[in-house]
C-alpha cells in the first residue's frame, strides 16, 4: 500500500494527465481506481485536495511585481521544508527558464502543502511538472520539466 500523497500524484499523472486517457467523470469512481491501486483513503483525499488547491493558484491574479535578476529569499518554515538541494533546484530551474516567478511562487506553495516534514528533489521535480502543466504560455517549459523527471541523470551539477 502507498502511504504518499505524492505517489497519488504521480500515479494520477502518469495515468491521465499525460492526455492519453481521461479519468473517471464521477470522482468517488476515481477515489474506488484509486483505492483499488494500493492507496489509502487518506492519501487519496490529501492528493485531490491538494489538486483542487493548485487550480486554485493557477487561476488566481498573479500580483508579483520581480525585478529581473532578483533572487527569492526563503523564510524559516520554508527552509526547514525545502532544503538546500531542493531550494538549489528551484534555482536552477528559474535561472534555466524552466520557472518563471509566479510558477515558482506555485511550486513553492505546493511544494509546503506536501504533508510530510521535508520533500524531496524528486517531488520537486513533480510538483514542479504539476505546475507547469497547468499554467498556460509554458508548454516549452513543461517539455522540459517532463524530460527532467522521466530522466534518470541529475539536472544539474554542484
Amino acid at each position: 500500500m502507498y502511504e504518499n500523497m505524492v505517489d497519488v500524484l504521480i500515479y494520477l499523472y502518469e495515468n491521465y494527465m499525460d492526455g492519453e486517457s481521461q479519468p473517471p467523470v464521477d470522482q468517488s469512481d476515481l477515489e474506488d481506481e484509486l483505492s483499488e491501486a494500493g492507496f489509502s483513503k487518506t492519501e487519496i483525499d490529501k492528493a485531490l485536495l491538494w489538486l483542487d488547491e493548485l487550480a486554485v493558484g493557477v487561476d488566481a491574479p498573479q500580483s508579483h511585481d520581480h525585478a529581473t535578476g532578483s533572487l527569492r529569499l526563503y523564510c524559516e518554515i520554508e527552509c526547514a521544508k525545502l532544503d538546500l538541494e531542493a531550494r538549489g533546484l528551484l534555482l536552477f530551474l528559474e535561472q534555466s527558464g524552466i520557472l518563471d516567478p509566479a510558477s515558482r511562487e506555485l511550486a513553492i506553495d505546493r511544494l509546503l502543502a506536501i504533508d510530510h516534514p521535508l520533500v524531496t528533489v524528486d517531488e520537486v521535480k513533480w510538483v514542479v511538472l504539476l505546475v507547469l502543466m497547468n499554467r498556460p504560455g509554458r508548454e516549452d517549459a513543461f517539455t522540459q520539466m517532463e524530460d527532467m523527471v522521466y530522466n534518470e541523470e541529475p539536472v544539474y551539477l554542484h
